[in-house]
C-alpha cells in the first residue's frame, strides 16, 4: 500500500511545518480521493454492484477501481484537485484553467484495456466504460461533446446505481471472479 512506502508521519509534519511539498502529497492526496470514491462505490453493493480497488497491472500502474453490475462494468479513475474548478472536453482537462492533461484520454485506454482483458477469461463480451471521478473540486464543467468518458463528481457515483441490463447476475459474478485474480491483470 503506498500509505506504508511514503515518509513518516514526523517526516510529513516537518516538512508541513517548513511548508515544504514533495511528491508524496501529491500521492496522499490521490490515495484519499480513492478512498473517498470507494466508500461511495461500496453503497452500491445492495444493488447487485461488486467494487474492486487498486488493481495493480504489470506495467506498475494501477486501476483505481473497477465497478462490475448489471449495468455493465465501469473503469474509474479518480481526480482529487481539492478546491480547483475543472472542465473538461473530449480528451482532455484543465484544472483552474491549467494546462490540458489528459485524463479523459487515459480513462478511454484503461477501459479498453480492461476490456480485453477480461474479454479474455469470460465466454461473452465484457461491456466497459471509463468513468473519471473528481473529488474536492468546487465546480465541474463538461464540454458538450464529450460523452465518451462518463464524468461524476465524487457524491455522482451514485447514479451508476441504477442502470440495468447489460450483465445477468451470473455474469456479474463471473467477471467479478475474473477480475479478482491478480494474475489475470499483473499477465496482461
Amino acid at each position: 500500500m503506498i500509505a506504508e512506502r511514503g515518509p513518516s508521519t514526523a517526516q510529513r509534519l516537518k516538512a508541513k511545518l517548513l511548508r515544504q511539498t514533495s511528491e508524496w502529497d501529491s500521492w496522499y492526496a490521490g490515495l484519499e480521493g480513492e478512498r473517498r470514491v470507494g466508500r461511495e462505490l461500496e453503497r452500491l453493493s445492495p444493488l447487485g454492484w461488486r467494487v474492486l480497488h487498486g488493481i495493480e497491472k504489470g506495467n506498475g500502474g494501477d486501476i483505481d477501481h473497477l465497478l462490475i453490475g448489471p449495468g455493465g462494468v465501469f473503469s474509474i479513475n479518480t481526480k482529487n484537485h481539492r478546491g480547483s474548478s475543472v472542465w473538461i472536453g473530449d480528451s482532455m482537462a484543465k484544472v483552474n484553467g491549467g494546462p490540458p492533461r489528459p485524463y479523459a484520454a487515459a480513462s478511454q485506454a484503461e477501459a479498453e484495456f480492461v476490456r480485453r482483458v477480461l474479454g479474455r477469461y469470460c465466454a461473452f463480451e465484457v461491456p466497459v466504460e471509463p468513468a473519471l471521478v473528481f473529488v474536492g473540486i468546487t465546480s465541474l464543467t463538461r464540454a458538450a461533446t464529450q460523452y465518451a468518458v462518463r464524468i461524476y463528481q465524487e457524491r455522482e457515483v451514485a447514479a451508476l446505481g441504477p442502470l440495468n441490463g447489460r450483465l445477468t447476475p451470473e455474469q456479474v459474478e463471473q467477471v467479478y471472479a475474473v477480475a479478482r485474480h491478480r494474475r489475470v491483470w499483473l499477465r496482461a
